[in-house]
């Protein structure tokens, strides 16, 4: 592969061509073809933007209607047909069967853009500034999510201070014996903690970007309850987990909470296509008209294939069960794994299908891993404050052979690696009994 274009014009700060060294042409499914007409198995998923793959034949055939008919492509905030059938789309299969009342806000293509205006509304309804956000959250790279976002290799970079923003543990931070909550409210009970009284609250109900850690439905439930207590907003960012990603459309179903604001993204429209949402109780709709604005809010092509996805796959819920069986047979793969080797410091974590291979930050492991699954054709990232964590994203519509396929290249990739340490497996069997 001759690569040296990208070397030679495209600035350092690319990063997953590094992971993936190849010139990719194609894409069906999940399966991604290079110039050279290797294939490889995805289980990265466009970092959670393609929960129902590449060029999905139901999202594609209806795009090419609409550009067929000239509906507008670009339209700011207009009214435009393809934004009024999105919008009726939303209402009818989302918000009325959980009899919810939310308003939508466009805001840029970015999930970050969603963000920036979340935060921005939680300070201007609150007329404070502070913002509670969690140890090894991830929310975007722009300055005022960059400031809710803690890994320090992003924070490093911003060349400004980054204000306003107060982290606390996110759970089991502390260990499984520390009710990190309970240290929340001790904070905000205590008028000498120090902690400015916050505007809101910004959480992920699985991080992602963070190692894939997993906040539990009491911990969520015990937050929303603080959030309530003492006057603060929650915010929900949906971005990665969300959109089907841990099951139900939205990752904080299970926990029966409902979020002051809700921001989505990644695979929102479904089809890779740039989209960004904010979802605010209407009570807290104070902007005033431009007062947030951007030129790409209004990306039609992206309300075309996000109307069409809630449509095809969250009007019922079977999807979200093929998720949930899918999960299962993950995760009892890589507790298989996990058991084959009992002193490699191997675990696993994770909701619905973003799971976690947590390999302890030991000698570079989690990389060496991915390097080696993606010389055997598979795509697969890692993630983690020190990129301790293989990360699971395959896309939920992935048929249950490349699914399994996927997985054996994970096995295979953990024996090599973990060969080349002088470990041995403990009843190491491919394609193990539960599978």
């Amino acid at each position: 592969m001759d690569l040296k274009i990208f070397d030679r014009m495209e600035s350092e700060v690319r990063g997953y061509v590094r992971s993936f060294p190849v010139i990719f042409k194609q894409a069906r499914g999940s399966v991604l073809v290079d110039e050279a007409n290797n294939e490889y198995i995805d289980f990265f998923s466009g970092a959670g933007t393609l929960n129902y793959g590449h060029n999905n034949p139901i999202l594609k055939k209806r795009l090419i209607e609409y550009l067929n008919t000239d509906g507008l492509v670009h339209g700011l905030d207009m009214a435009t047909c393809a934004k009024k059938h999105f919008l009726e789309t939303v209402e009818r299969v989302l918000l009325k069967p959980r009899n919810w009342q939310y308003t939508l806000q466009f805001t840029g293509p970015t999930g970050t853009n969603a963000v920036e205006a979340a935060l921005k509304l939680a300070r201007q309804v609150k007329g404070r500034q502070n913002v509670i956000s969690f140890t090894h959250g991830f929310h975007g790279v722009t300055g005022g999510s960059l400031a809710v976002t803690a890994n320090a290799k992003f924070r490093s970079a911003a060349g400004v201070g980054l204000a306003n923003t107060t982290f606390m543990p996110f759970d089991g931070y502390l260990g499984t014996d520390v009710n990190t909550m309970a240290y929340l409210e001790r904070m905000l009970d205590d008028p000498s903690s120090g902690l400015d009284h916050p505007a809101a609250v910004i959480v992920e109900t699985v991080q992602g970007e963070g190692g894939v850690n997993v906040a539990s439905k009491r911990w969520l439930k015990e937050l929303e309850r603080l959030c309530h207590q003492h006057d603060m907003l929650l915010i929900v960012d949906d971005i990665q987990v969300g959109c089907g990603r841990t099951g139900n459309f939205f990752s904080f179903e299970v926990a029966g909470i409902k979020p002051d604001i809700i921001t989505l993204s990644k695979s929102l429209s479904g089809f890779g296509l740039p989209m960004s949402l904010v979802l605010m109780k209407p009570e807290l709709d104070v902007w005033k008209p431009g007062a947030h604005s951007g030129t790409f809010r209004g990306n039609n092509m992206a309300f075309v294939t996000a109307a069409e996805a809630l449509d095809a796959y969250w009007t019922d819920s079977t999807f979200a069960d093929e998720t949930a069986r899918k999960e299962r047979l993950v995760r009892d793969w890589l507790e298989n794994l996990v058991h084959s080797y009992p002193g490699a410091g191997l675990s696993v974590r994770g909701r619905g299908l973003i799971q976690g291979l947590a390999t302890s930050g030991r000698n570079d492991m989690a990389n060496q891993i991915a390097r080696q699954a993606f010389r055997h054709g598979l795509v697969i990232e890692t993630s983690g404050a020190n990129d301790e964590v293989l990360k699971i994203l395959p896309a939920l519509t992935i048929e249950d052979d490349l699914l399994k396929r996927g997985l054996e290249v994970i096995e295979q990739s953990v024996a090599h690696v973990l060969a080349s340490e002088g470990a041995s497996a403990h009843v190491f069997k491919f394609g193990g009994n539960k599978r």
